[in-house]
């Protein structure tokens, strides 16, 4: 197994990546409160409608358990687990990046018995006030100053969050797109296929520097990431014998989609990890 030292970070998007569906169109739709939604969405920035539909749901008597039993039963691929556990195991570092909510995140990950493989999650305040609603805030308050970004919400830029180290980024939505733009050459942008970053990607492939490996559903999340983290130790590895070695070394960084199956590199995850 990889020690910690690998300086890997694998970053996830949440709402159809982790999970299989957008949290707050799953809470919303599943305790009754669609048409409402849609009536308000083009009035305000998503992040706002969301914490005034917390409100309508507080004001009709929802409660926060009733919302916390939503999402406990909130649909996800039977692969994405194990391959968060794997990557784990392998040494990564795991963060989540979302324009989701703590509240929603939190309840999710603790459900399913994954909070503990994450060092950071990055998301949108969603705290509970003394009434028992729900409130959600903006991760970057707009309404104070902005965040600069024409590419993304108001609420938040997920390219201002991301780090500089050796990066792995999985995610689905457009608001994926801007950090995608961030990555370094030797990074690697896993997007969702057929979802709205791998349409902006495939406009022009050239404007992300970090090598592409686009995913379908959780089996092939599983399977392309642990493959790459793979790759990548193993490259480290190398590269460490040839510096110990005292011999010239040339990496060569591909940029392109490279479609599934990509073939996972052999993996030495103890067997308990991974059911």
């Amino acid at each position: 197994m990889a020690n910690k030292n690998n300086n890997i970070v694998v970053v996830f998007d949440f709402d159809k990546t982790i999970i299989d569906v957008d949290s707050d169109n799953w809470v919303v739709d599943e305790l009754g409160f669609t048409e409402l939604f849609d009536q308000l969405l083009p009035t305000m920035p998503w992040n706002s409608l969301m914490d005034r539909m917390m409100k309508e749901l507080h004001d009709h008597g929802k409660t926060i358990e009733e919302i916390k039993q939503v999402l406990r039963r909130i649909p996800i691929h039977p692969r994405v687990i194990p391959a968060i556990k794997s990557a784990h195991a392998l040494g990564c570092e795991l963060r989540i990046v979302s324009d989701a909510n703590t509240f929603f995140i939190e309840t999710i990950v603790e459900h399913l018995g994954i909070r503990k493989y994450f060092s950071e999650i990055n998301t949108n305040p969603g705290l509970v006030d003394e009434q028992g609603r729900l409130r959600i805030s903006p991760y970057h308050d707009f309404n104070k100053s902005s965040h600069g970004c024409p590419r993304c919400p108001p609420n938040m830029c997920k390219g201002l969050i991301i780090e500089r180290m050796k990066m792995i980024y999985l995610g689905d939505g457009a608001g994926d797109y801007c950090p995608s733009l961030s990555l370094k050459a030797e990074d690697y942008m896993m997007p969702r296929k057929n979802f709205p970053v791998w349409d902006l990607i495939s406009q022009n492939q050239t404007l992300v520097k970090a090598t592409i490996r686009d995913w379908t559903d959780g089996e092939a999340m599983e399977k392309i990431l642990v493959g790459t983290v793979n790759e990548i130790i193993l490259s480290d590895e190398e590269e460490e014998k040839e510096k110990m070695l005292s011999s010239d070394h040339c990496k060569i960084s591909v940029v392109g989609i490279v479609h599934e199956p990509l073939l996972p590199l052999s993996l030495q995850v103890p067997l308990h990890l991974v059911k």
